[in-house]
C-alpha cells in the first residue's frame, strides 16, 4: 500500500463521487488517500480492524478462508463501494480478506476519527445506504442461484470478474485452480461446472487453456448473462 500525497487528487475524488457531505470539511485532513497494487491485500480475515475504505478506482475480490484451508470467493467489487463499515458498526475484527483484482485506489479513514462524527447525518446515512445494498445483493444473489440456469450465473460471474468498468485496458481470466471456488459461488457442482464451460467453449464465448477461461465473445456472453438482470450485482 502507498499513501497518495496529493490533497487536490482526493479532493477531485470526493467530488466526482458526491462524497464532500459525507465526509465533512473538518474530518477531511483525516483522510487518506491509498493506492494497491494488482494482487496486494488490502485486508485480512481475523486481523484487528482500525480503518474503513472507500473503494473510488480499480476492482477488488473478496474472499473467505476456512479453518481448513478452502477459500470461498464471495464477490467482486467496483467503485463506489466501502470495506470495513460492517466491522466499524459492530466492533469486529475483520470479516473477509480482500485483494486488489486490478490497480486500486481507496480513500481510507481510521475509526477514531470516524467515532468523532458518529452523529453525522449524512454519514450515518451513507454507511446505512452502503449495508443495506449489500444485503440486497447478497438476497439478488441467493435468488439468481435458484431461479436461473448455471451457464447464465456463470456468464455474470466471468463478465463480472474478467472486467473493470473502470479501467478499459484490464482483462482478467478464471484461473483453473480456482473453479472449485467458482462452483461453490454460482451454487452448482464442480463436474457440472466443467460441463457448461465445454458447452461455452464449443459455442465459441470463451477459450480454456491450462492457465484458465478466457472469454473470447464478450458480447454474446454478455447477453446470455442479461437473462438474469442482475450480472452487475453478481460481481459486484
Amino acid at each position: 500500500m502507498n499513501e497518495i500525497k496529493d490533497d487536490a487528487q482526493l479532493t477531485s475524488f470526493l467530488h466526482a463521487y458526491q462524497l464532500e457531505e459525507i465526509f465533512p470539511a473538518p474530518l477531511r485532513p483525516q483522510l487518506s488517500l491509498c493506492s494497491f497494487e494488482q494482487g496486494e491485500l488490502i485486508c485480512t480475515q481475523g486481523e484487528a480492524a482500525h480503518q474503513m475504505y472507500v473503494l473510488i478506482k480499480g476492482k477488488i475480490k473478496i474472499f473467505n478462508t476456512s479453518t481448513e484451508g478452502r477459500t470461498l470467493v464471495i464477490s467482486f467489487k467496483t467503485p463506489l463501494e466501502v470495506i470495513g463499515d460492517i466491522e466499524y458498526i459492530r466492533g469486529i475484527d475483520i470479516i473477509n480478506t480482500v485483494e486488489a483484482v486490478s490497480p486500486v485506489v481507496m480513500i481510507g479513514v481510521h475509526y477514531r476519527s470516524l467515532k468523532a462524527y458518529s452523529h453525522h447525518p449524512q454519514l450515518l446515512h451513507f454507511l446505512l445506504d452502503i449495508i443495506t445494498k449489500k444485503f440486497f445483493i447478497k438476497s439478488n444473489a441467493m435468488s439468481m442461484n435458484l431461479m436461473y440456469p448455471v451457464e447464465v450465473r456463470l456468464a455474470s460471474y466471468l463478465l463480472s470478474m474478467s472486467y473493470d468498468e473502470t479501467d478499459s485496458a484490464f482483462r482478467g481470466h478464471l484461473s483453473a485452480t480456482s473453479l472449485t471456488d467458482t462452483a461453490n459461488l454460482i451454487g452448482t457442482s464442480y463436474r457440472h461446472l466443467n460441463r457448461v464451460i465445454q458447452k461455452l467453449c464449443a459455442e465459441g464465448m470463451v477459450e480454456r487453456s491450462r492457465m484458465g477461461i478466457y472469454i473470447k465473445d464478450r458480447e454474446r456472453l454478455s447477453a446470455l448473462a442479461s437473462h438474469s438482470g442482475s450480472n452487475k450485482e453478481m460481481g459486484s
